[in-house]
């Protein structure tokens, strides 16, 4: 190696040596502000409806329902198109939901209440779901969020409603759905809390 080749390689080492070191005091200030910033956690709202038809609301092609505040909602969130029910009635959806688990494996399989007078032999059936199962609410507040609970909860009687459930607060969920009878339709009226 000659002397030119010798004193290109030379400065050429020094400038990569230079030019990381630069790099890397250029860039300290801004990581150290990021590792001191506190991770600000995201809001969302999580929304299960029953018996919701997949062109019932506007974001979904409705035409004859007008819902611009869920289509807004929509526009500036997340639009699931592909989803799998377990089972065809509102409590297992509900409780797998909560828990992650499927409703085979709570055993919830039915709306609360089951029909027990088919022809078959019932499959083993809870009439709550049990306090023991970690709820999505349970485990948001583990991670420092605050819950809120409103319409049907309709897993379990008293002592296993949505504060039972891990929710802070809990406005109209209770043992059933409805409240159901001329001029009920809409929760909280008629329930009792």
């Amino acid at each position: 190696m000659d002397a030119t080749t010798r004193a290109v390689s030379r400065s050429r080492r020094q400038f990569c040596q230079t030019l990381g070191v630069g790099t890397a005091a250029l860039s300290a200030p801004r990581l150290l502000a990021q590792a001191a910033e506190p991770k600000r956690k995201l809001n969302f709202v999580f929304v299960l409806v029953d018996d919701l038809g997949w062109r019932d609301l506007g974001c979904f092609g409705s035409t004859f329902y007008e819902t611009p505040n869920v289509d807004k909602l929509r526009a500036q969130g997340m639009k699931f198109t592909n989803a799998y029910a377990a089972c065809p009635v509102c409590s297992p959806t509900r409780a797998s939901i909560m828990t992650g688990k499927y409703p085979v494996r709570l055993p919830l399989t039915d709306f609360l209440k089951g029909n027990s007078k088919g022809k078959l032999l019932p499959a083993d059936y809870l009439n709550e779901m049990p306090l023991a199962e970690v709820t999505l609410a349970e485990a948001l507040k583990e991670s420092g969020y605050a819950t809120f609970f409103a319409g049907k909860w309709h897993l379990g009687g008293q002592g296993f409603w949505p504060e039972n459930q891990g929710f802070d607060v809990n406005k109209g969920g209770w043992s059933a759905g409805g409240p159901y009878g001329p001029g009920k339709y809409f929760t909280p009226y008629g329930n009792p809390r």
